[in-house]
């Protein structure tokens, strides 16, 4: 994602000059932060778990923690009051979206307890307010930003692709996208 943002701000000046990175990973958005710690053109967003982090803990522009073993309702409910609020502050060009799906229950290193519901209910928030940005009828002329999803992590209990928690793990990352593709069509 940094060489992604850092390549569209340079190469693409004239439609891209504020870039928003909606880390949504059970793990800190660590990396981000520090590389963009000093760039005022990138905003970096990280929701995570507070009992997760696997290397040093860094400040992004927004950190909002949960607690190990929440769940949809504490997820979702965290992301709708950050989010929009968010976009409409920072008003970026392009959104990068990393779509963890280690936040699922049945994710083997989440620690969160997000059900298939919940993921698809944090997807669809994500997707709508980004699409829908801009678009309320105001007298702004500023259309949506461009939004890039990608996939981020999703470890099953069990490697055996047989087994129950490794089919709910590549569903996860299946309706990452079938989520994308249906927000779009709602446009």
């Amino acid at each position: 994602i940094a060489v992604a943002a850092n390549v569209a701000l340079r190469d693409y000046p004239q439609l891209v000059q504020k870039v928003l990175i909606v880390d949504l990973d059970v793990h800190q958005g660590n990396g981000n932060a520090v590389l963009f710690e000093d760039d005022p053109r990138v905003f970096t967003f990280s929701v995570h778990c507070t009992q997760n982090f696997f290397s040093k803990e860094r400040v992004s522009d927004l950190d909002v923690e949960l607690p190990k073993g929440s769940g949809d309702d504490d997820y979702v409910a965290l992301l709708r009051k950050h989010l929009k609020p968010l976009l409409e502050h920072t008003q970026p060009d392009l959104v990068y979206y990393q779509s963890g799906v280690d936040v699922s229950r049945d994710d083997r290193l989440g620690h969160l307890e997000l059900t298939a519901d919940g993921v698809r209910r944090r997807n669809e928030l994500v997707y709508d307010a980004v699409l829908t940005l801009n678009a309320d009828g105001s007298s702004t002329s500023k259309k949506p930003p461009l939004l890039v999803v990608c996939m981020g992590g999703g470890y099953p209990k069990d490697l055996n692709p047989e087994s129950s928690s490794f089919k709910a793990v590549v569903e996860h990352h299946a309706q990452v996208y079938v989520g994308a593709a249906q927000a779009c069509a709602r446009l």
